[in-house]
This record gives C-alpha cells, structure tokens and sequence, in this order.
C-alpha cells in the first residue's frame, strides 16, 4: 500500500513539475475531472487522481465515508425504525432539462413544480435537485454501486438536497446532512419504465447527442421512476464527483427499474465531446467503489424477522444472493 502510494505521489509530483514547465498549462478548475483517459494527450485527472491535482478535492483521496461502495448483503444490519420513503409531488407532473454534461445524461428540474421526499433515514424533507444517468460500454457493467461485488448495466441517482436547513443545492452540499441521493440500479429488459422512456426513446436521446446539447421535457410524473418496493438499503457516504464532499445520505432501492437494449445502445451513442471533436462515448461514466470503513449499512428488510434492532442484531450469520430481479432473498 504504502509503495502505490508513493508511486502516486512521484507521478503527481513529475506531472506537476511537467505542468508548470509549459506555458499554456491548464488551470486547474471545477470542470477539470474525467471518469477515463482521454485521448487528445492531454493530461487530465481520472478517479485515482482526483483528490491529488486540487486541494479542494482532497476528501476524494483521503476521506473515510466515500462513495460508492460495494453492497455485501451479508453485513446489511436491519433498522426496525427506518420508515417507507414518502414522494411528495403535490399530485402535479413536473418538468425538467435533459443535459448531455460529457459526463452523464442530466435531468435537471425546473423550480415551478416541486419534488420533495421524507422518511427512511432522513430527518428533514429534501427537494429534488437533479436526477443523472450512469451506464456501461456493456451490459455487466454501468452502476456505481455494487451489490455483492456484481454490476448492473446502469444507475439511476436523484439527487436531493435538504431545502429545510438550506437555500439550495450549492449550499447543502458542502453542509452536513446536505443531500439525500436515492439510487435505482438499471437492468435491461425487454420493456421499460415509463418514466426512462420519456427520457431515453429515440426521438428524445437524439436531441442530447453531444456535449452541452439540452432538450427540454414535460409532464413528468416522478412516480413512475420508482420501483414497485417500499424496501432499501442505506449508508452514510459522499457525492461520487469532485470534490467528494461527504454529506450524502444513500438511499438504494432493492428493485431494479426497467430499459430496452435499444434504449442502453443508444445512452453508448452518447459523446462526451461536441461535434467538431473527436467521438468520445459517454459510457463507463463510474467512479470506482471505495472502502466501507466499518460504515453501518442499514436496511428495512427484516430478514430475520425477530424485530431486533440495529445495534444488538447479528446480521453477519445471514446469508443472501441476489435472484434475476434484483431484489434480496433470504437464502434459508
């Protein structure tokens, strides 16, 4: 561990030097951070370099409560207290802009109908900030998180932001108890969840094929994102960017939603560049999983159904697989 380590330091310290010997060295900014090696030759930084090229980003190297994690099932701990999730959508159908970032396919809510959401593991009320797109160049690969060290294709995350002790995302942010990010693994089928169907059929993902693209979608019912379960899993963890602040709640839905292969094929066809450079797929857009450092993770599944609560449960004696739907079973 230690000789990696002070591999990572010399190679930060020779791409420094090498940086501050050139005259057009690039400034170093919030936009400056990449999931994959580019091609162009020029240097910029992927996941294990992220907390070294800015100080601002340091918690992305050193922090003990990052994310994304991998999901053992056989250390979820369960929480008798942790109610369903409550969706507050005031019976309105909301709008939004679809972004292409470079980095993922972007929904970002428009402030005229508002989305918030209490229960589980929070204590406050959050506001729908963003909802963002991770997927795989394959099928076995696309999530952030891991479940029992297995991808799935894809990640849905709506981000939330705690708008009772703060004025807005920027803000939460960097506070704690900032965000709320509700996370909903993708699986591909033969059919889709209506509301990634509004997002991803081919009239609406051909409108953001490039970077900076943008596409403007209404009627929106946010209800349809969910899946069809009030249960999840839950840890205390980070935003998966720069710069990795540690104020996120995760909330991880233990069912998966629904898109076509066509619909997967064309997120691939996605670039992370504009149309005078070269193509680049936006795919792979995933941070690598980070370590759990004796985290708790909790979940309102009661596997053993003897109503024990967090502390005093011993969920380690517990076996669980995850079956073709993605849900947990316990495996008797």
């Amino acid at each position: 561990m230690d000789i990696i380590w002070e591999l990572v330091i010399i190679l930060h310290a020779n791409f420094i030097i090498c940086v501050s010997a050139q005259p057009n060295a690039p400034k170093i900014h919030d936009g400056w951070w990449a999931y994959k090696e580019v091609v162009q030759g020029s240097f910029v930084p992927v996941p294990s370099f992220w907390g070294l090229v800015n100080s601002a980003w340091n918690l992305c190297s050193v922090g003990k409560r990052q994310s994304p994690i991998n999901i053992e099932t056989s250390h979820m701990i369960f929480d008798p207290f942790l109610t369903p999730i409550r969706l507050n959508t005031g019976g309105r159908k909301v709008g939004g802009t679809m972004y292409n970032t470079g980095r993922h396919v972007s929904l970002r809510m428009d402030k005229e109908h508002l989305v918030n959401i209490s229960g589980g593991p929070m204590t406050y009320s959050h506001r729908l900030e963003e909802i963002r797109l991770h997927f795989g160049s394959e099928d076995g690969q696309g999530s952030e998180h891991l479940l029992n060290g297995q991808a799935f294709s894809g990640e849905v995350q709506l981000i939330h932001y705690n708008h009772e002790l703060y004025t807005n995302y920027t803000e939460a942010a960097k506070s704690p108890n900032g965000l709320v990010i509700v996370s909903i693994f993708m699986k591909i089928a033969e059919t889709s969840n209506a509301f990634l169907n509004r997002m991803l059929n081919r009239d609406t993902i051909t409108r953001i094929t490039y970077k900076n693209d943008a596409y403007l979608l209404m009627g929106l019912n946010i209800e349809e994102i969910y899946p069809e379960t009030s249960s999840f899993i839950t840890y205390d963890g980070s935003m998966t960017i720069p710069p990795c602040f540690e104020t996120a709640t995760w909330i991880l839905m233990n069912k998966p939603v629904y898109i076509t292969q066509m619909q997967m094929h064309s997120l691939r066809l996605l670039s992370q560049n504009q149309p005078s450079q070269i193509f680049l797929s936006m795919s792979d857009n995933i941070r690598p999983v980070q370590p759990l450092n004796n985290r708790c993770i909790r979940t309102n599944i009661n596997f053993s159904m003897q109503g024990k609560d967090c502390p005093n449960n011993r969920a380690q004696k517990l076996q669980y697989r995850a079956n073709i739907s993605g849900q947990l079973l316990h495996k008797m």
